[in-house]
């Protein structure tokens, strides 16, 4: 080979490489960027970075979005790649309908039910939970019914009444089991109650009551409302302690609050007003923080024992302070975890026609726990 030809083929050569570069340019320019992908998803960057790089705290309905938006555009995602190697695991959706949305309690109950769900390795979970707008019945019907379009499987923490059952009914029926949480709502049609053994937990809140009260006087229960089968069994619970054991304590007729802080804090006022020798409440539902604020304007901190369920950072503070004697508290991630496996079950074989109660252990606290 001549000179010459030598330096014409190294000529070409040194042109189609250059040719190929040019090429692998263009083709990267036209790659899908983040940018892209969080256009196509109706997300911001920041959301799309989370859901490729499974972080926890994305919503499954967002995630489902980023990556169906991945696969319409040709972004690369290894999230997307074993989503395509996970269909040998079932799908199973879940629905879930709590109330009292803005209550930390429920938005922690949600976060817990979320987590359950991501946690199990033998499904593909997809996740709805929605939040009742009032006690009302028709309240709860139309969530149930929302969440019933798109999922396999319901719980809910909804009230007792009559169309709720049939509601219930009719689910079942038509191959979507149901689950009551913390209230045993629809018994005899519902699949299984998840929660407390509410009985115990108003004997428990009597005896702590009559233990630390100094001295003889009144006592009050709080219910939210009379279809909350959960706080009646608490009431009456609370009441039959007493009669057993503490009979020298009088009770107070009950206080109906709705589960909320102002009628709480109202009642509790007039109580206090009315009633120098109260020595002991509970509140059986919702709206404690109205009651500890009536306490901390009323009285000194222990001079009226408090018991309220649930944990949250304003019965912490209740405790830690004094005004509360002791919360009574649901174990969410024990019963979430629990749930989730029988909800699983139950999409696997079909409703039971055997309903059944599965009771958790309180947690219980007191300020010396603090």
């Amino acid at each position: 080979m001549s000179r010459n030809d030598l330096y014409i083929t190294s000529f070409y050569i040194i042109k189609f490489s250059c040719n190929d570069v040019n090429l692998s340019a263009e083709k990267m320019a036209q790659r899908p960027t983040i940018k892209d992908l969080a256009q196509a998803a109706g997300v911001g960057v920041a959301t799309v970075d989370r859901a490729l790089n499974s972080r926890s705290n994305v919503r499954q309905e967002t995630l489902d979005r980023v990556l169906e938006a991945a696969e319409r555009i040709g972004y690369p995602t290894r999230v997307l790649a074993a989503r395509r190697e996970d269909t040998t695991r079932p799908l199973v959706k879940f629905g879930f309908v709590l109330h009292k949305g803005g209550q930390e309690f429920y938005r922690n109950f949600a976060q817990e039910l979320q987590k359950a769900v991501e946690t199990r390795t033998d499904i593909r979970g997809r996740v709805i939970i929605r939040f009742a707008a009032s006690q009302a019945p028709d309240d709860f019907a139309k969530e149930i019914l929302e969440v019933s379009r798109s999922c396999d499987v319901i719980a809910t923490s909804a009230i007792n009444h009559p169309s709720l059952s049939a509601l219930a009914a009719k689910l079942i029926d038509e191959g979507i089991p149901v689950f009551a949480l913390l209230n045993d709502f629809a018994q005899g049609v519902r699949q299984n109650y998840l929660g407390l053994n509410n009985v115990k937990v108003g004997r428990v809140a009597a005896w702590m009551i009559a233990t630390q009260a100094r001295t003889n006087g009144k006592l009050a229960v709080f219910v939210g409302g009379n279809r909350w089968h959960g706080h009646l069994l608490r009431e009456t619970g609370f009441q039959s302690y007493i009669r057993e054991y503490a009979p020298e304590f009088q009770m107070l007729d009950t206080v109906v609050n709705l589960e909320t802080r102002q009628v709480t804090y109202e009642a509790t006022l007039e109580l206090l007003s009315r009633q120098p020798d109260l020595r002991g409440i509970y509140i059986a539902g919702g709206g404690m923080e109205g009651a500890i604020a009536a306490l901390r304007e009323a009285r000194p901190p222990g001079k009226v024992a408090l018991v309220v369920n649930e944990l949250t950072e304003e019965s912490r503070k209740g405790l830690v302070d004094r005004y509360i004697t002791m919360v009574i508290a649901t174990p969410l991630q024990h019963l979430s975890r629990d749930l989730i496996g029988l909800m699983i079950n139950a999409v696997r074989d079909g409703p039971d026609s055997t309903s059944s109660q599965h009771f958790m252990t309180p947690q219980l606290y007191v300020p010396e726990s603090f």
